[in-house]
């Protein structure tokens, strides 16, 4: 006794991308069950499989004898366990395939099995699948008007398909990271997890035409690029793709648990009250002051407005003697105390400065020591309650050619410098340090281990002669497992993918920590490869 099953896979059969088996004209599928009754697909080019099967031509549908099955295995594999076969069949088979199919086969061999894939993937999903004889035997059938009409429409269904998955893709990929956000949320309720997600202006626009797992694959990396998911170690997400914020974007290829990524819009305190007396302190290694000053959008001006500075300190000026009092002279109406030290051994080389609307009570310019003073590397000044010191420290250089200098020399003079003076007053030293104290503070510590600025050397000189001597990281002591840089290289446009280091710092005595307000960086002002510091000190 035969029993006539119509073939249908709705319900017991899924195609995915992952891969597609090879079908030599159309081989299919090892048995499976359904409920109580066997399910078996052959493959439709092999005469020893026909063998076993009645196909009544009347109705074109394929009748199975069960009985004479039973025991046998199927040789070609299952369409499930191997989704990549279809890319293995030539143009002469896929195009073969689909016209017996009656489906349109044009274009190239990505057309022909994205076509195939989506024809297979349709027919899956549907209620039923019922092949005439002349599909089974693969031979290509005469075709009327009507079976024209019938192939477009099918070529249509296909398109129609492809249009579906592609809405598919764009809900999962969305709901996949809102899932990912909840999950975050429930493993650590305590913390706040900050999220925006932008799916409103940044909506997953591919048109797809074909449907192929090249197609897939393109449009899941659209996916990835359109919504940026940052999530930290302790699980803290952030997603944000606005391009005039990069910095909210965490960047780190060592992340550790409970690290952030440093935003000056939301981790800042609120301003002091009027009546706290207090001074604001800011650095900045401008990399060449007169640049600077020509680039078209920056407003020395606005940002002395913005912030309010009392007391600005540069860096890196690249000033000559000769440029100082032109410079002076275009100094914003307020500031008329300012000191400026110029490299002498090489012109147009480091240089640092002090402008204040406070004056000072006295004024010193380097270490007192002949082998340090000659590339204007150091101005100190003197106030009321403590003493400010603006640096920039030698970087070791290509090849570390001044490294050992660096560790063994100036670090050892400028520690003892300060020392020195906190005998006296408390001590603020600031500007570029060049040198990354800790991996939190590189974005690629394992790749720059014999880089300048994040040798060992250098970060156990740095704790050596300043951590060590009593004076404090405000920025590190304010801010615990978060990550903000102060300097982007030019190269691989790192600032746009917030790949930087913290070079530079704000450390105070001890004595004064107490004081500080806020330790704040501000990533926003462009024009140098560093950007301005900033300390507020209650007095």
């Amino acid at each position: 006794m035969h029993t006539a099953l119509p073939l249908t896979c709705s319900t017991s059969l899924r195609l995915t991308f992952a891969g597609i088996p090879r079908l030599r004209a159309l081989d299919l599928i090892t048995p499976r069950s359904i409920g109580s009754k066997q399910f078996h697909c052959y493959s439709f080019s092999s005469a020893k499989h026909r063998e076993s099967m009645d196909i009544e031509t009347k109705t074109g549908k394929v009748v199975v004898k069960e009985c004479s099955l039973k025991g046998s295995k199927v040789e070609n594999d299952s369409i499930g366990e191997d989704l990549g076969a279809i890319e293995r069949m030539t143009v002469h088979e896929l195009r073969s395939k689909l016209r017996s199919v009656g489906v349109p086969a044009k274009g190239c061999k990505s057309d022909l099995v994205s076509t195939l894939r989506g024809f297979l993937n349709s027919k899956v999903e549907g209620s039923s699948l019922v092949l005439d004889d002349q599909q089974l035997l693969g031979t290509k059938p005469r075709r009327s008007k009507i079976d024209a009409l019938k192939g477009k429409t099918k070529s249509s269904s296909v398109e129609e398909h492809a249009q579906e998955l592609n809405t598919v893709l764009k809900v999962s990929e969305i709901q996949s990271t809102k899932r990912r956000v909840k999950q975050v949320q429930a493993v650590d309720s305590n913390e706040e997890v900050k999220t925006t997600l932008l799916a409103t202006s940044h909506k997953l626009s591919i048109k797809m035409d074909e449907v192929s797992g090249k197609e897939a694959s393109r449009l899941k990396r659209k996916a990835h690029q359109e919504i940026a998911v940052e999530v930290g170690a302790s699980g803290e997400v952030n997603l944000s793709r606005d391009q005039n914020e990069p910095w909210t974007v965490f960047a780190h290829k060592k992340p550790q648990k409970g690290w952030t990524v440093y935003n000056p819009r939301t981790m800042r305190p609120p301003p002091l009250s009027g009546d706290t007396k207090s001074v604001k302190l800011m650095s900045w290694n401008v990399n060449g002051l007169r640049a600077l000053l020509k680039l078209e959008g920056f407003s020395a001006l606005q940002l002395a407005q913005r912030e309010d500075f009392d007391v600005l300190c540069l860096q890196e000026t690249k000033l000559q003697e000769k440029d100082v009092e032109g410079i002076k002279q275009s100094l914003l109406e307020g500031y008329e105390n300012s000191f400026w030290t110029c490299s002498a051994s090489k012109l147009g080389y480091s240089g640092t400065a002090i402008i204040s609307r406070v004056e000072p009570l006295s004024v010193t310019y380097g270490l007192g020591v002949s082998d340090h003073d000659g590339e204007g590397r150091l101005v100190t000044v003197e106030f009321d309650t403590y003493y400010l010191l603006n640096a920039y420290v030698p970087n070791s250089g290509d090849g570390l050619k001044r490294l050992s200098y660096r560790v063994t020399e100036w670090d050892p003079s400028l520690s003892s410098y300060m020392k020195e003076l906190e005998k006296s007053k408390p001590v603020i030293l600031t500007g570029d340090l060049n040198c990354a104290h800790e991996e939190i503070d590189i974005y690629n510590p394992a790749g720059n281990r014999r880089s300048a600025g994040f040798t060992d050397e250098e970060r156990q000189s740095f704790e050596t002669n300043f951590l060590s001597k009593g004076f404090v990281d405000t920025f590190r002591e304010q801010h615990p497992g978060v990550v903000g840089y102060t300097y982007w290289g030019y190269r691989h446009g790192a600032r746009k993918t917030n790949r930087g280091w913290r070079l530079d710092y704000f450390l105070v005595s001890k004595s004064i920590f107490g004081k500080v307000h806020d330790s704040y960086i501000l990533p926003d002002v462009t024009g140098s490869d560093h950007c301005p510091i900033g300390l507020v000190l209650k007095i």
